[in-house]
């Protein structure tokens, strides 16, 4: 792999700042400490520092030379709230929450990439580094896309990457178009009558409804979506009743559901209605659906894609680069920023053996070898991106 860009010797600090990071996790628009922290970082390095974009979102901004042209580079601050099995003397020191995600590896590595280009200032134009709360839960991208982000901070493109542990270590992974799902949320409350068990023709049993709801669900993608439009209905929860001789009053599903095409989601909105009201009338219930839809579909733009890509084959090689078969069913709020800018998100492979901890994982832990590989990389996307004619 050749790094253009030598940041071998930044080894140990973005290591160490990378493990102060995970032992202080913080929840989504709850960064405060990561906040102040990425800003003095940045405002040592000279660059301007806007915060307070989705409360505790913050840009750093550098210019140099002439042109007008600018860039956009976002990483995530946000962990999650999982309590942390990895046994490490840098482990989480706020129990209940942890980065199992690596996203204190993804700020570590643009602060990383901040110094080589403050260092280095062979770009020309205007480079602003986005460092975005609350990717997991709220939206922080179109919160901070609500407080003015590309009004305030023009941005030509906009770019993205994620650690993945399902990849071989070094490889880049990129994919135009759907790179990521659309992500919605539903809650059915079953209402029937509740009493004793020992007389159940007296009752109307939420639980026997609830269940035949769940069954149905699964018809929806097997039978009402197209085979090559991928999608999915997960049952991820239902809760009723409290002991063995009492049939409750109602019953509660939780559903999460991923789709790409605007017209699929919109399908699998009617369809998940449909079953849930008429399934429960059918047991003489009634049945109320609470749909929430949260982050769309993350879609990659062709130039800014390829762009990418040839730039990851000049920096570690044909062998490290490959193109994704499919997309992942994961949601990501990026999707915000490609919707009003073009751009790619990709992932930068960690697996150095089979038994990698998944993402989101109690025992997960970023990749150390991972951060001169992302903010070299970053840095010679910002000055390459800006030197395009």
């Amino acid at each position: 792999m050749t790094l253009n860009v030598n940041l071998a010797n930044s080894m140990p600090e973005l290591v160490a700042i990378r493990h102060d990071l995970h032992a202080h996790p913080e929840l989504g628009l709850e960064e405060v400490r990561t906040s102040n922290f990425v800003t003095t970082c940045l405002e040592g390095l000279g660059y301007t520092v806007t915060r307070g974009l989705a409360k505790t979102g913050l840009v750093a901004t550098l210019k140099n030379g002439t042109s007008s042209r600018s860039i956009g580079i976002r990483a995530d601050m946000d962990a999650l709230p999982i309590f942390e099995e990895t046994g490490l003397d840098y482990a989480s020191k706020t129990p209940g929450l942890m980065h199992a995600c690596g996203h204190d590896g993804h700020t570590t590595m643009l602060l990383g990439a901040a110094r080589a280009i403050a260092e280095r200032k062979t770009f020309d134009g205007t480079v602003h580094l986005i460092f975005q709360p609350a990717e997991e839960n709220f939206g922080g991208a179109k919160l901070m896309m609500d407080d003015g982000l590309f009004d305030k901070f023009p941005c030509d493109a906009v770019f993205a990457l994620h650690n993945e542990p399902g990849l071989p270590f070094g490889q880049f992974a990129f994919r135009e178009g759907p790179v990521m799902a659309a992500v919605d949320e539903c809650k059915i409350t079953v209402h029937g009558r509740g009493g004793h068990g020992a007389e159940p023709q007296e009752t109307a049993d939420p639980i026997v409804c609830g269940a035949s709801i769940v069954m149905a669900l699964q018809s929806i993608v097997s039978r009402n979506i197209h085979p090559m439009d991928p999608s999915v209905v997960t049952v991820g929860s239902f809760h009723s009743g409290s002991a063995s001789n009492i049939i409750p009053a109602r019953a509660e599903i939780v559903i999460g559901i991923r789709s790409f095409d605007p017209k699929v989601r919109d399908e699998l909105e009617r369809r998940i209605r449909l079953i849930a009201e008429n399934q429960a009338t059918s047991f003489g219930m009634s049945a109320t659906v609470d749909y929430q839809r949260s982050y769309d579909a993350t879609i990659n733009h062709e130039t800014e894609t390829a762009f990418v890509r040839d730039l990851a084959v000049r920096f570690a090689g044909a062998d490290k680069v490959v193109d994704l078969a499919r997309p992942y069913m994961g949601s990501e709020d990026f999707a915000y920023m490609l919707q009003e800018r073009p751009g790619t998100y990709f992932f930068l492979g960690s697996a150095r053996s089979d038994s990698e901890k998944p993402l989101h994982h109690p025992a997960y832990n970023f990749n150390d070898d991972l951060l001169p590989i992302g903010a070299a990389f970053w840095t010679e996307l910002a000055e390459a991106y800006l030197a395009r004619p």
